[in-house]
């Protein structure tokens, strides 16, 4: 194929995709002209590209750099998927395999951790909210969809897997060898503090998690608690419908939040007076590890007066998401309507902002020769107290509830 002829095939192809998405996702009926002003745009970009850049381009990174990036632009968790990629997409995403236990979202063209599960190999190894993943099994996750770097995560339980990361605290990027294992979600973990105050510590959600929650709760107030502290920070697993419910139980009126989209009619979800457990005071904690249903919960609590915030914004992470396929057998997986908090802000957009901020105590991990991490010794018992008695935000928690 000659480049002229190469150069009018990518052109066609990046405006039709554009079309697509732009024109389904950003555009509304009545700024069409607009939509198409920016496509006009976009191809002068990709001609002045192919004629003018210092050497021949391949087109087809361009192309696919492009898409990559308009998606991450609306929707961090987005991903343009190829043919084939779609279809092991397909094949595995019911399987149930080994992982590392990372909670990933796209910055800056990369693949970004949102946060690691507790307890997990990810977790073990001291990634955090903000580290960047520049390559898994040597390939640069630059443009990598998010599902296929998942994907890539996921295998045998045993097996290893080296990751080339940029930590938050080190700007030098570092090898880090993870071994996949099955993840199990981390209890429900309770506690009484001074002044009465009932700890509840959420690591993640789930329809068996919430339940724990409901027993916890019950447990705490039989013991004396007269104000609890929920403490969601890194809670980035569990689907909106799990935040929903946990919401519910600290809720006996008023709206706990609504799901709405471009082409997805409003869907409210209010409280059920009759699953509402509690009446004490609450304060939640959250931190840039705070996504998905455990946002919701915060998200419903603080918009109801029903508990103070207290901690750091929240990731932002609340939407429902679908395969959108491509008649080439492509497809981008991207969030076709959101979850709004009750007083209407997208909870993807604007996360949840606490009232009272303070940053958490910055773990540290030390590596071997090897790229592997030092395991720390510390039972789960001396964890707990380190996350509480000597927290500086569980600290904030109970002077807000006095």
């Amino acid at each position: 194929m000659s480049s002229r002829t190469k150069y009018f095939v990518v052109s066609a192809s990046t405006c039709l995709t554009l079309v697509l998405l732009v024109g389904t996702v950003l555009a509304s009926p009545g700024d069409q002209n607009d939509a198409l002003k920016h496509i006009g745009v976009f191809s002068d970009v990709v001609y002045h590209i192919k004629t003018d850049y210092v050497e021949e381009p391949d087109m087809k990174s361009v192309t696919l750099g492009a898409l990559n990036g308009m998606l991450e632009a609306i929707d961090p968790f987005a991903s343009y998927l190829n043919a084939d990629q779609y279809r092991d997409y397909l094949k595995n995403k019911d399987l149930k395999k080994a992982d590392v236990g990372l909670i990933l979202s796209k910055k800056f063209g990369y693949v970004g951790v949102v946060t690691a599960v507790p307890g997990s190999p990810a977790a073990k190894a001291g990634f955090t909210t903000g580290d960047m993943i520049e390559s898994i099994k040597g390939i640069s996750t630059r443009d990598m969809p998010l599902a296929y770097a998942g994907m890539l995560l996921a295998g045998d339980p045993g097996s290893t897997i080296e990751l080339s990361v940029v930590r938050v605290r080190q700007p030098d990027p570092r090898t880090v060898k993870l071994t996949r294992a099955y993840l199990a979600l981390p209890p429900i973990e309770t506690k009484m503090l001074p002044g009465d105050a009932g700890y509840i510590n959420i690591d993640a959600l789930s329809p068996g998690q919430v339940k724990q929650v409901a027993e916890a709760i019950q447990k705490l107030q039989k013991d004396g608690a007269q104000k609890l502290v929920v403490d969601l920070r890194n809670c980035a697993v569990g689907t909106p419908d799990d935040g929903i419910a946990a919401a519910n139980l600290f809720l006996n009126k008023g709206r706990i939040t609504y799901l709405k989209g471009q082409r997805y009619p409003q869907q409210n979800f209010d409280a059920d007076p009759a699953k509402a457990i509690t009446t004490l005071p609450v304060a939640v904690l959250t931190n840039l590890g705070t996504a998905s249903g455990a946002e919701i919960l915060a998200a419903a609590l603080l918009d109801n007066k029903r508990a103070q915030i207290v901690g750091q914004r929240t990731y932002g992470d609340a939407a429902l998401r679908r395969p959108v396929t491509m008649d080439d057998g492509s497809a981008i997986i991207l969030s076709v309507a959101k979850y709004y908090s009750p007083d209407g802000k997208a909870i993807q957009d604007t996360g949840v902002t606490p009232g009272t901020q303070v940053a958490d105590n910055e773990p540290q991990v030390d590596f071997d020769e090897n790229g592997e991490p030092i395991p720390e010794v510390r039972d789960e018992r001396q964890q707990t107290q380190t996350k509480t008695e000597n927290d500086p935000v569980v600290k904030k928690a109970l002077e807000v509830l006095k």
